[in-house]
């Protein structure tokens, strides 16, 4: 039954011993499967959306050869032959059997058989990518197979959480390990700096744990959920003895990683075969320093505009800016003619796509602009802005849209000071309930919408008549900036990195001694 938890006893356990090589058998997971499983089911479908991959995956091309409902084809070994082939892999990460690594190989290799020939194209292209970088770091390169199981190979995956790119980074760790991420950019997005990141954090990882297998988990669920099964499973380090402590998505994260390192590595012993996916393989870089659109080259150059996005799917709006140095990356057959074609390209029609008309408009102007006022419904409130608030919190508070505040009040950014006063409209028959909200506390705010503020033994609640400028926090294993900034009402990771003198690109050790502004 769905939900229901399933028994994975492995009868393998008896024929065998507990290690085979760097093979071990494990004969007592439970998991509740067909949810995990749907999950990474669901993600595998997410590679349609890639143009050059609509261009050839069509029934036409899907032989029947290899189609799932041909049970002839699909070979079905006994679970020593996988033992013995995973044990075969030049791997330094433990390559553990047991049935939900086997459910997952069934995954790959039955019922997604398509999705894995796209991503056994698309590896000759992205894997050597990823172990140079690799190399580079030190990584093994066996961790490349964890962009299959984190976007199946698409830069453009999202997740509902809002985890982006082929390396899943979440806003604060992407800006953490030096990715720009803005309005026109998000290098999320961009394989090869994306790389980077994922390599720098993994060998951050790797000095909490020296366990690759961990690295695998904290990277799936955060190194603070690891450190927290590791103390609930008695301090032992091994994945498998903290298994059961670890979030339900991460128990089935492993085994997929497993299964899919298995399935790119013997994919002709199951007859899976690449779809001929035309991703233009020779493909090189040019500096850009200048506002590009990508439509210039595609119609100069003569490029389809989706194979450019595909080539290039950092560039959210299809505008390289002109704030530093970008790189646009091109079929290797076009390289020569848009240096030769350099001048033409910018000046294509670049004023319908970049206004270069210099506006002046008169500040005294726009600050006598008043906002059209809502209608005699509404009551208008005042709020004076504390140190630590910012527009997301007050929209909560008073539970109106960010943009209605804005415009309320004519802002035309996030900024905010101590001491200004703002406008707040309110149902009128909600307006006593509101009127208070300007004289409470940060905490009392934060109540009166389900919101607690946690004082830990690790950010000591701040004096308000204490007259030091900022509180010291000494640096946990698993810490990183984002999560500590949590633990002090109104400071953010760039209040600590900035205090601190620290780079995006910094990283912090445990043991280390931090100055954290206070916010009174």
């Amino acid at each position: 039954m769905k939900g229901r938890l399933v028994s994975l006893g492995f009868f393998l356990a008896m024929a065998f011993q507990t290690n085979y090589g760097q093979i071990s058998i494990i004969d007592t997971i439970d998991i509740p499967s067909e949810k995990i499983i749907s999950g990474f089911n669901d993600n595998l479908d997410s590679l349609l959306n890639l143009w050059y991959v609509e261009q050839q995956l069509s029934i036409d091309d899907m032989d029947v050869a290899y189609l799932p409902e041909n049970d002839t084809l699909l070979p079905d070994y006994p679970d020593s032959v996988y033992i013995e082939r995973l044990q075969r892999l030049p791997f330094v990460v433990d390559m553990t059997y047991n049935k939900t690594v086997s459910n997952f190989i069934k995954l790959y290799t039955n019922k997604r058989r398509e999705r894995v020939r796209v991503m056994l194209n698309l590896s000759n292209y992205y894997f050597p990518l990823f172990e140079e970088i690799f190399d580079r770091y030190q990584i093994p390169y066996e961790l490349k197979y964890m962009a299959v199981i984190e976007s199946a190979l698409n830069p453009r995956a999202v997740s509902s959480a809002g985890a982006t790119g082929m390396w899943q980074f979440m806003y604060y760790t992407a800006r953490h390990y030096g990715l720009t991420v803005n309005s026109l950019v998000d290098e999320r997005r961009d394989p090869y700096m994306a790389t980077i990141a994922a390599a720098e954090f993994m060998a951050d990882l790797y000095k909490m744990y020296n366990d690759w297998t961990l690295v695998i988990a904290a990277y799936n669920c955060g190194p603070g959920n690891v450190n927290k099964a590791i103390r609930r499973a008695g301090g032992k380090r091994n994945y498998w003895d903290i298994y059961y402590y670890l979030p339900r998505e991460t128990r089935g994260y492993v085994p997929a990683f497993i299964a899919a390192a298995y399935v790119m590595n013997y994919a002709d012993s199951h007859n899976l075969k690449p779809i001929p996916v035309d991703f233009a393989l020779n493909n090189d870089t040019v500096h850009i320093f200048d506002k590009l659109h990508l439509k210039q080259v595609s119609d100069v150059l003569n490029i389809p505009m989706d194979q450019l996005r595909d080539l290039n799917p950092q560039y959210k709006n299809d505008i390289i800016p002109n704030d530093k140095e970008y790189v646009l990356r091109l079929p290797k057959e076009n390289i020569i003619s848009f240096i030769d074609l350099k001048d033409s390209v910018f000046n294509y029609q670049d004023s319908v796509f970049f206004n270069n008309n210099n506006h002046i408009i008169n500040p005294t102007a726009l600050n006598n602009k008043k906002p059209v006022l809502p209608s005699d419904k509404y009551t208008a409130l005042k709020y004076t802005v504390q140190s630590g608030d910012n527009l997301g919190y007050i929209s909560m508070w008073y539970d109106v849209r960010l943009s209605d505040l804005r415009y309320w009040n004519n802002i035309r950014s996030n900024t905010i000071r101590a001491g200004e006063k703002l406008i707040i409209y309110v149902p009128n028959s909600k307006a006593e309930y509101y009127q208070p909200v300007d004289k409470l506390s940060f905490t009392e705010k934060q109540k009166r919408i389900g919101k607690t503020v946690v004082q830990t033994q690790s950010s000591p609640a701040l004096s308000e008549g204490s007259k030091e400028e900022y509180v010291t926090y000494k640096v946990k294993s698993g810490d990183s900036l984002w999560e500590i900034a949590k633990k002090f009402p109104g400071v953010s990771d760039n209040d600590i990195s900035q205090l601190n003198n620290l780079n995006y690109g910094s990283t912090i050790q445990p043991g280390q001694i931090l100055k954290i502004k206070k916010k009174i």
